[in-house]
């Protein structure tokens, strides 16, 4: 089993860290689906807000296109293969405040929907480390192939809400193997370090 990758951040710009292992393993409280080793990254804007908070927004769900995250490039962070990648699923509304309450009512659902019901729109890239999943992409915005050959950088997909999100995000993880049901976590570092919750990455 690969262990230890190493990989880039799959981003420029400003990104929050949330469920970072390197505060708490498994980061997303579970093993499954082999998320022990997952990390978020919420994009911000130069206030440290992934959007503003009104009224409204604690009252009923928003728009994803108000946040200043949605569509953001996401990037390969490592070179390999494409091996898997799923561009259909629909990007739903942002879920804050009270609405929150009732989408976490939901969760079980999305669980028994398996993989793609929870990583939504999702690219995965073989690579020397593991097998890099990267989940949560807009609808519609893969850039990528299956068999593809990318190189750490590459434009693959943007940011999106599609499976488990409640607002705009991008979640990694690494994995020893594509059947994800079975796989194994593999933990790994961005840069050669792990950035822990409530860090602001600049990249």
């Amino acid at each position: 089993m690969p262990v230890g990758a190493d990989l880039s951040y799959p981003f420029k710009g400003r990104w929050l860290t949330q469920n970072s292992p390197a505060n708490h393993v498994p980061s997303h409280g579970t093993t499954l689906f082999a998320t022990a080793y997952a990390i978020d990254f919420v994009p911000v804007d130069d206030f440290g807000r992934s959007a503003p908070i009104t009224v409204s927004s604690l009252l009923r769900p928003e728009p994803a296109a108000l946040f200043t995250g949605f569509g953001r490039p996401v990037l390969a962070p490592a070179t390999g293969t494409v091996v898997a990648a799923l561009d259909s699923q629909p990007d739903h509304p942002a879920y804050r405040g009270i609405p929150s309450v009732g989408y976490a009512l939901t969760q079980r659902r999305r669980v028994a929907a398996g993989w793609a019901g929870l990583a939504g729109n999702h690219v995965m890239i073989e690579t020397s480390g593991g097998i890099v999943a990267l989940c949560h992409l807009q609808q519609g915005s893969i850039r990528v192939q299956v068999g593809q050959q990318v190189s750490a950088g590459d434009p693959v997909a943007h940011c999106g809400n599609s499976g488990n999100s409640t607002e705009p995000h991008l979640h990694l993880q690494v994995i020893d193997r594509l059947d994800v049901e079975h796989a194994v976590a593999v933990p790994f570092t961005l840069n050669g370090a792990l950035p822990r919750n409530g860090e602001i990455i600049d990249a």
